[in-house]
């Protein structure tokens, strides 16, 4: 099994959902893309995040989104 790349603990950032091993909230990526930003701009602001992260976090979100309406 793959572990999860969006993390929430209530010791980092209030519980927020955060990228593994960072402080930079899941939901920064979903603001900037709906921002009409592109990945790589999101990526050059938070270097801490791979882009295999986002994209591995964008997959979670869509697999999490389908389960919910199926």
């Amino acid at each position: 099994m793959i572990e999860r790349v969006i993390v929430s603990d209530p010791e980092l950032m209030g519980g927020t959902p955060c990228f593994r091993g960072t402080r930079v909230p899941f939901k920064n990526l979903i603001d900037y893309l709906e921002g009409g930003y592109s990945l790589d701009e999101f990526l050059r602001q938070f270097p801490t995040v791979t882009r295999e992260a986002a994209v591995q976090a964008l997959e979670e979100a869509k697999e999490s989104l389908l389960a919910t309406i199926a």
